[in-house]
């Protein structure tokens, strides 16, 4: 099975328009985000010392945008772990498959956009750390 490590993923720059009226980001597929977009969805109204996440992916691909406030991201290889901090709505985490993301810290009012590379798959998500770590050493 190919794996991603924590060093595949990265902060990628959105391209900012800036208006006097305010600003606006534009985000396409195989443009400026990596992949094609199959779903979006966003969270928002997180209770203070919620966390979400914990889980990987087999296959689909995300990147992660603060469109609002901040949080942080915990990602894990099995083997690295690198915790990113997002806090701008121009600046989106691109997380490859077979990294286990958590995320964490959310600021009141955070708003967690996400942009992923597949419609939902519950046989595509890994849920639990241990059988995760498992499997990155197999």
């Amino acid at each position: 099975m190919p794996r991603s490590s924590v060093f595949d993923c990265g902060i990628i720059p959105l391209n900012k328009i800036h208006n006097r009226a305010g600003n606006i980001t534009i985000l396409e597929g195989r443009n400026n985000v990596p992949f094609d977009i199959r779903r979006v969805y966003y969270l928002y109204d997180i209770p203070g010392g919620e966390s979400r996440g914990g889980h990987a992916h087999k296959e689909l691909t995300q990147m992660i945008v603060a469109a609002s406030g901040a949080f942080n991201v915990l990602l894990n290889d099995g083997k690295n772990q690198k915790i990113v901090t997002l806090n701008r709505p121009d600046y989106g985490l691109l997380v490859t498959p077979w990294i286990w993301r958590e995320l964490l810290n959310f600021s009141s009012g955070a708003i967690c956009l996400v942009l992923a590379s597949h419609k939902y798959d519950e046989n595509d998500y890994m849920r639990d750390l241990n059988d995760f770590i498992g499997l990155t050493h197999d």
